[in-house]
């Protein structure tokens, strides 16, 4: 483990960092992605994934040794840093003192007949997709498979999930209908989550041999090829005058009714 001292904002180091936080596309070409915060750093380390860099404040050493010492063993390289340049790299309001670089995981699992499975169509809100990740990892379920929308290494949607997305099976699709084209093949069934009274109830829907449900964009739902690549749909049956759930909360309710 290598351990420097960075005092200039103009370092090198310190303009990569902004960049990985920033922007999606840098973050692709490096292989790359970004931890804040002492909870998100320490679960990456735990979860077996790569750490490249730590950048932390003396204070931030000071105050949570314990918790960020798996974090510093594990890392290539060890970067001390000012307040004043943590708050300028930070994507919080109050940083803690502590960012990691990590290698992206290549995501993919395979299908298993029995299995229960969400698809997430295009979602496009860091926050709802973190929280999606979270609920999916608390109430059991198998896999995550995520097409277009949001990237999951956004800062946002890590920190959202609180640690999940490292622990969760994700598959990242370039084509989700192929892949519930997969499902279908060896018994899974499919379901598209709508927001019609001509689909199926999903409270009175059974999901006992196991199943993917695809939730939609937040502004247009499921697309319509989507939907039709699905052998099923299904809908939230909303009382009063609602007509409509975010993404987060009518997932928590699909994945409840999944797996109750």
């Amino acid at each position: 483990m290598k351990k420097d001292v960075i005092t200039a904002r103009s370092n090198p180091k310190i303009k990569e960092l902004k960049e990985l936080t920033n922007n999606r596309a840098a973050r692709r070409s490096a292989g790359l992605f970004v931890c804040d915060g002492v909870r998100l750093c320490k679960d990456a380390a735990l979860s077996n994934i790569k750490i490249q860099s730590v950048f932390i404040t003396e204070k931030c050493l000071e105050k949570y040794s314990s918790e960020v010492e798996d974090v510093l063993s594990s890392a290539q390289n060890v970067y001390f840093v000012s307040e004043d340049i943590m708050k300028l790299v930070s994507d919080t309001v109050s940083p803690q003192g502590i960012i990691c670089t990590a290698q992206m995981e290549t995501g993919n699992f395979e299908f298993q007949k029995g299995e229960k499975y969400i698809a997430l169509d295009g979602v496009q809100n860091p926050d709802n997709l973190g929280a999606i990740i979270r609920t999916a990892e608390a109430l059991g379920i198998d896999g995550i498979v995520i097409s277009g929308g949001c990237d999951i290494y956004n800062p946002k949607a890590l920190r959202a999930s609180m640690g999940s997305i490292f622990r969760m099976p994700v598959l990242q699709a370039s084509n989700l209908s192929e892949r519930i084209e997969e499902c279908k093949l060896i018994g899974i069934h499919t379901f598209a989550s709508v927001v019609s009274g001509d689909a199926e109830d999903i409270s009175k829907t059974s999901f006992s041999d196991g199943a993917l449900v695809v939730i939609g964009n937040e502004g247009n739902g499921v697309s319509v090829e989507t939907q039709n690549a699905c052998d099923r749909k299904v809908t939230i049956v909303m009382k009063g005058r609602a007509e409509s759930l975010n993404a987060a909360q009518a997932s928590s309710i699909i994945m409840w009714e999944m797996t109750k």
